[in-house]
């Protein structure tokens, strides 16, 4: 009789512990959907989400993820991408160089516009209108620094359009590149650049996968990526050590980030985090911020 309690004791401590265990699987896609969703509703305002988990490809958590957001400088990675499949088609090389300018053309009536550097956030490449500075370097503080001067210059080299259509190609269908950054005509007509969730999340999927262009310049891509000075979102509330290749946008109540989160275990998944009618800024980025380490704890816990 003794033997038997104690086999009935061992055998509930084994159920208990097996119930008790942490797992990513343990808390279910749903639950951590609910547990989002609680956390956005916290502060005021209106906020997307995809996540996707590039080792269980049906892992995927999508809150309004085709609602459409102005783009800000997430529209950067579109245009990265563009460089990239441009270079290798030939048509110029990453290592030529172009002439630093401070004058484009509104797309309304090609009417000419100049930027701000005190709107910008890199204003160092201000200092060096009438300089030549390389595409490879244009591009890669277009994405690091959000330069908006750089991005310009860029988009001019290799059109809106032909950006707009590579990510048709990807099967991303709602994002818009429209135009440069500041065109001030172009935004009192609604003409700006757009995007969604779901479109970006496609994006980085694919250069995390290496099938942008070509697996090389998806690895250059991510280098370039991993270097962003703005960490306020997505890495914000990770250990220490956490790679994120990513890129963030920003303008007067919206604030995003976009990238790819590199696991400790070597896994890795994409997350995508965009608002807009934010009415307090900051309350916005901590909470977008939590949500990504909520993310991250599932995914690692």
């Amino acid at each position: 009789m003794q033997k038997f309690f104690y086999f009935i004791s061992l055998l509930l401590s084994v159920v208990l512990i097996s119930c008790n265990s942490s797992t990513p699987q343990e808390k279910t896609i749903a639950q951590l959907q609910a547990d989002i969703e609680a956390e956005l509703a916290k502060t005021e305002g209106n906020f997307a989400v995809a996540f996707k988990n590039l080792q269980e490809p049906e892992e995927e958590l999508l809150i309004n993820a085709k609602e459409s957001f102005h783009a800000a400088s997430t529209m950067k990675t579109p245009v990265l991408l563009e460089v990239y499949k441009q270079a290798q088609a030939g048509i110029f090389s990453l290592d030529d160089s172009l002439t630093v300018k401070n004058e484009f053309k509104s797309i309304v009536d090609s009417s000419l516009y100049s930027l701000n550097p005190e709107d910008d956030s890199y204003s160092l490449l201000y200092e060096q209108v009438g300089e030549r500075q390389s595409i490879r370097d244009l591009t890669y503080n277009m994405i690091i620094a959000s330069s908006n001067l750089a991005t310009n210059i860029v988009i001019e080299l290799v059109g809106a359009q032909n950006t707009t259509q590579s990510m048709r190609d990807l099967g991303a269908n709602d994002i818009q590149v429209l135009r440069g950054v500041e065109d001030t005509k172009a935004y009192q007509q609604g003409l700006s650049n757009t995007t969604t969730a779901y479109d970006l999340m496609l994006m980085f999927e694919v250069i995390a996968r290496g099938e942008a262009v070509s697996k090389e310049a998806s690895q250059e891509m991510i280098d370039i990526l991993l270097d962003q000075k703005f960490n306020e979102i997505i890495p914000a509330q990770l250990p220490n050590g956490v790679k994120v290749a990513h890129k963030t946008g920003w303008i007067t109540g919206v604030h995003h980030d976009s990238g790819i989160v590199f696991l400790p275990d070597g896994r890795k998944y994409v997350l995508v985090l965009l608002s807009k009618n934010l009415a307090d800024e900051d309350a916005g980025v901590e909470t977008l911020a939590t949500v990504s380490k909520m993310i991250y704890e599932y995914m690692h816990p």
